[in-house]
């Protein structure tokens, strides 16, 4: 029985583990003292224990291996969280088989290539009958026999991998690799669910136990996973054999365990004891001690039936829950499959009888927004994977609203999809159904999927005002934040930042004043000196004048010469983040579209909030502009106008000379027009300019003025 400090410190040691968990958590660690009073003994917790987990694991063999579950998922919650409190409470009594051990573990440097027990063969793909039937005489003829019974199964389109019993635990887990060595991904197997880390003590349970299984996604689970990556403006799979490949071979476990994988086991490779004397056998014994096996098989006693299974299967296809391209064939006796033999690459015994492929035509299963790096909000269709050109299609862009709503395009739509230009996946149209029943059609949101922020119309498009507050758009908005143009952070370049952000150390603009050397050095690529010059870098950006400060917020329109221009007209950032469209719109070179956007993001909370954050870490706004972007030059605050050809110049090049000096260029001619420059046959701008009293330049004399202007400048 503990004495009271041994109980206080446990309680000392659940308040800080509380700390970093969700509020239920506390409440059910707190329930679960309540529950599991101090004065059990050792035999009652470990048998309360082993009680738990074992009616755990039953759940979830009726849940992922029978697909009859018993209870809700209310009620195995409750479960998991006493097994949680209770290991927390005792966490020396914690074994690596217990159903919470699925959480990952720290990241690998690599996976490590380990040996198979027995080859791991692939299967010889066969898509016409009569080459099914040519299989069923070949077996005939060389087992001298006119009937051959035949266990049907679906072929599971995911990751082939050999997962390792001993004395009925999980020990290990690998890739199929190249049949011969795989990858070890143990510790990401664990994170399975489906997959049991302890089998059932049923009659005939080898000691050591080698068994084949497929991983793969549920397709509705890919959808979901693929809408929230394009929400965020990544790159989605291009097929669920792809999301469960990616997502088995991670490095970092815990990535795995967020994936929605599920494991189905359909071979024995070796076990210690006497095998099944049928596949079919061998199959419900895999049942029996808890593993996953195709629920959807049939046991055919001629290659007839075998084909009408197939033509069944293929039926029944889009209805799946799961990705499926055709049904594995195999002589169901055990020793005739041994008397057959393998190939060197495959086995004699089995095929793999194909389904005709997707091809063109599919199902609009979702629409979804993607957010890109610079806000823009693109509709993106997610389709049921289909073979368009040799490659494999799930998903397609919609462009912009408009676009959708020119082509109707609605989830559950039946559509034609083609590559424009044979590289990027589209939808040609609408392909109508007898008898469908549409749904709504799309909207765009009015808030970012990614953060919340308002969206906002510029033309065809919509887009996030988030910025800088955006998950999709925070790499992007670093890395202008610390250009050139902007705060001028040297060493902060694209690959530092996607490291910073992706640690974690980067969260927001306000961030990089947080980042300490210990941060640094422990990114790949920084050592002493370079984390030091960073951080210098950083420091010295802490004050920065207005012009560049706007520039660095990535506000949409607001370029570098426009930032000048608000840094000239208000003098402070407090009066521009005041100023109203119609107050803006009384900028000489501030149009609507200009406006709109400035009081679009000064109006948004979150990019306030951004502001202050920054104001907060010790960045400092100087009025004005910064004394290297101020024009000391005679032609600041000019207006020239070209008119004619000119031969010392080209256009961009007098453009640049004149807004290097401070003055800016004009289409038109006014009164407040400064100097128009005559070049070669000018047009009727020298004649307005001449009834309006401007003064008039030939191109030697601009040039005598430029040069002047060079040297105030100098």
């Amino acid at each position: 029985m503990p004495n009271a400090a041994k109980v206080k410190a446990n309680m000392d040691h659940l308040c800080c583990l509380t700390h970093s968990l969700p509020l239920w958590y506390g409440r059910a660690v707190t329930s679960c003292i309540r529950r599991h009073p101090a004065h059990m003994t050792h035999a009652d917790i470990l048998a309360k224990l082993t009680a738990l987990k074992g009616e755990i694991r039953r759940h979830d063999t009726l849940y992922y291996a029978k697909a009859r579950p018993e209870i809700s998922d209310a009620e195995y919650d409750r479960l998991f969280r006493e097994l949680i409190d209770l290991e927390q409470l005792h966490p020396q009594l914690v074994t690596p088989d217990s159903p919470t051990q699925r959480v990952g573990a720290p990241p690998l440097e690599s996976l490590t290539k380990v040996p198979h027990e027995q080859p791991m063969l692939s299967l010889d793909s066969l898509l016409e009958q009569g080459e099914v039937r040519a299989f069923d005489q070949r077996m005939k003829r060389e087992l001298e026999t006119h009937s051959i019974e035949y266990s049907a199964e679906p072929k599971f389109d995911g990751l082939s991998v050999e997962l390792v019993y001993d004395r009925g635990i999980f020990t290990r887990g690998a890739t199929r690799g190249d049949g011969i060595t795989g990858e070890d991904v143990t510790v990401n197997l664990r994170t399975i669910r489906s997959l049991p880390l302890q089998l059932h003590a049923h009659s005939g349970l080898p000691d050591h136990l080698v068994v084949r299984g497929e991983v793969y996604m549920p397709l509705a689970d890919f959808q979901a996973l693929n809408r929230r990556i394009t929400e965020q403006g990544g790159d989605a799979f291009a097929n669920p054999r792809n999301a469960a490949s990616g997502s088995l071979r991670q490095l970092d476990s815990s990535i795995t365990a967020t994936r929605p994988l599920v494991v189905t086991c359909y071979e024995i490779i070796a076990q210690s004891s006497p095998v099944q004397p049928t596949h079919w056998d061998e199959l419900t014994r895999m049942a029996q001690w808890g593993l996953a096996v195709p629920t959807h098989r049939q046991l055919c006693p001629s290659i007839e039936a075998v084909m009408d299974f197939h033509q069944e299967t293929e039926s029944l296809r889009d209805q799946l829950p799961y990705e499926i391209d055709g049904v594995v064939v195999k002589v169901n006796r055990r020793d005739w499959q041994d008397r057959l033999g393998m190939k060197s690459r495959s086995p004699r015994w089995a095929i793999a009888y194909k389904f005709t492929p997707r091809k063109e035509i599919t199902v609009v299963q979702d629409i979804t927004v993607s957010v890109g790096r610079t806000g823009t909000l693109t509709p993106v269709a997610l389709l049921k994977p289909v073979e368009v050109g040799g490659v494999t299609i799930s998903r397609a862009t919609l462009h912009n609203a408009d676009e959708v709503a020119r082509k109707d395009i609605r989830i559950g739509d039946t559509v034609k999809v083609e590559r424009a230009g044979d590289v990027i996946p589209a939808i040609a149209e609408r392909v109508p159904t007898p008898g469908e029943q549409r749904t709504a059609p799309f909207l765009m949101p009015d808030r970012c999927p990614v953060c919340g922020s308002n969206v906002a119309r510029e033309g065809a498009y919509s887009y996030c005002t988030g910025q800088s507050v955006c998950g999709a758009q925070l790499k992007g908005a670093i890395e202008h934040f610390a250009s050139k143009h902007a705060l001028n952070i040297e060493g902060l370049g694209k690959k530092t930042v996607a490291h910073l952000v992706d640690e974690g150390l980067v969260r927001s603009l306000a961030d990089l004043y947080r980042l300490t050397k210990d941060d640094l050095v422990a990114l790949d690529g920084f050592a002493d000196r370079s984390a030091t010059l960073l951080l210098e870098s950083i420091a010295g950006s802490r004050t920065v004048s207005l012009n560049r400060f706007l520039m660095g917020l990535g506000i949409r329109q607001v370029g570098q010469h426009i930032a000048k221009v608000l840094a000239r007209e208000f003098e402070s950032l407090d009066a521009i983040m005041c100023a109203d469209r119609e107050r803006l719109q009384q900028i000489r070179e501030v149009g609507p579209e200009i406006s709109d956007s400035l009081a679009a993001y000064c109006s948004e909370p979150r990019n306030r909030e951004v502001i202050t954050q920054l104001q907060e870490s010790g960045v400092q706004v100087a009025p004005g502009m910064a004394m290297g972007d101020r024009p000391i030059s005679p032609l600041a605050g000019k207006t020239f106008v070209f008119t004619g050809g000119l031969t010392r110049f080209t256009r961009s090049e007098a453009q640049h000379a004149v807004e290097a000096g401070g003055a800016r260029v004009s289409a038109s001619v006014s009164k407040k027009t400064s100097y128009v420059v005559v070049g070669q046959d000018p047009g009727s701008k020298l004649e307005q300019a001449t009834t309006l009293g401007v003064t008039i330049l030939t191109e030697e004399q601009f040039a005598a003025l430029i040069g002047q202007a060079g040297k105030d400048v100098s």
